[in-house]
C-alpha cells in the first residue's frame, strides 16, 4: 500500500510539471460549457416547454455537470502514455519493479481525478456566481449516493476501456495514436458529452446502448437531474456492472496475451 502512497504522490507533482498543458485542458473544457450552455439558454428562449425529456433547469445543470463529470471519469493520464511506453519499450521498467501495472496506473489516475475535481469545483463556483443559470439539485440522499455510485462505475468503466485499447500496442505500436483519436472520437459523440443522447433518433439510441459510451458521462448525470430515476435509475447500475466486468476481463484477457508477444524493441 504504501508504494501505490508514494506513486500517488509522486503523479501529483508531475501534474504541475507541465503545467501549461493543464491550464489549456482546462480552458478548453471551460469555453466549451460556455458555448453549450448559450445555446441551450437560447433554445429554451423560444421553447420553454421539454426537449428531449429535460426541462430548461434539468438541461442547463446538465451542460454544467459535463463539466465535473468529465473531470472525473475522463481524466486519466493512463490512456495517453500506456500505448508509448508499450511501442518504445518503456514497458519493460515497469515489469522488474515491486508494482503491479494497471494498478500503478490506476493510482496514477486517481491522483489526477483529484486535482482536476478541485479545479472543476472552483471553475464550477465562478460560472455559477458569473452567470448564475436555473440549475436544480437531488432531493433526497438516496440520489445522490446512487449518483456518487454511478459515477464510481463509470471511472472503472473508462479505465478499463482505456487500457483495453491501448493494449492494442503490443501488435500495432505504430497504430497507437489511431486507436486514440477513434476512442475519442467516440466519447465525444456517444457519451453525452456534447448533448444529452435522449436527442438522438430512437433506432440509433438503441444501438449506441449496446456500447458503454453512454454510461460514461450521460448516465450519472441523467440520475443527478432526475430524468432517471426509480427502477431505470437500477437497471442503469446493472448494465454498468455488466460492462465493468466484461472490459476488466477483456483488458486482463489482452494484457496476458500481448505481454507474451512483447520484445522491448524500443529498448
Amino acid at each position: 500500500m504504501k508504494k501505490y502512497l508514494t506513486v500517488f504522490h509522486t503523479s501529483w507533482q508531475n501534474e504541475f510539471t507541465y503545467r501549461l498543458n493543464f491550464i489549456l485542458w482546462r480552458v478548453r473544457n471551460i469555453l466549451r460549457i460556455l458555448l453549450t450552455y448559450f445555446l441551450w439558454n437560447g433554445v429554451f428562449l423560444q421553447n420553454n416547454n421539454i426537449i428531449a425529456g429535460f426541462t430548461k433547469p434539468q438541461m442547463l445543470t446538465y451542460v454544467f455537470l459535463v463539466l465535473l463529470v468529465q473531470s472525473i471519469v475522463l481524466s486519466a493520464p493512463s490512456g495517453d502514455s500506456i500505448g508509448g511506453e508499450i511501442g518504445s519499450g518503456e514497458l519493460s521498467n515497469y515489469l522488474v519493479k515491486p508494482v503491479g501495472y494497471l494498478r500503478y496506473w490506476f493510482t496514477r489516475d486517481l491522483s489526477s481525478k483529484l486535482l482536476n475535481i478541485l479545479f472543476s469545483a472552483g471553475e464550477l463556483s465562478i460560472l455559477y456566481l458569473l452567470l448564475k443559470p436555473q440549475v436544480i439539485l437531488p432531493s433526497n440522499l438516496i440520489t445522490i449516493l446512487l449518483f456518487i455510485l454511478i459515477l464510481t462505475l463509470s471511472s472503472l468503466i473508462y479505465f478499463f476501456l482505456e487500457v483495453s485499447t491501448r493494449f492494442v500496442a503490443f501488435w500495432m505500436p505504430e497504430f497507437t495514436w489511431g486507436f486514440t483519436f477513434l476512442t475519442l472520437v467516440f466519447i465525444e459523440t456517444l457519451s453525452g458529452m456534447i448533448f444529452p443522447l435522449s436527442l438522438f433518433p430512437p433506432f440509433l439510441l438503441f444501438m449506441v446502448h449496446l456500447t458503454p459510451f453512454p454510461y460514461l458521462i450521460y448516465y450519472p448525470i441523467s440520475v443527478f437531474v432526475g430524468t432517471i430515476s426509480g427502477i431505470s435509475a437500477l437497471a442503469v447500475v446493472a448494465a454498468m456492472l455488466f460492462w465493468l466486468v466484461v472490459l476488466y476481463k477483456l483488458s486482463k484477457f489482452i494484457w496476458s496475451r500481448g505481454i507474451r508477444v512483447y520484445a522491448s524493441e524500443g529498448r
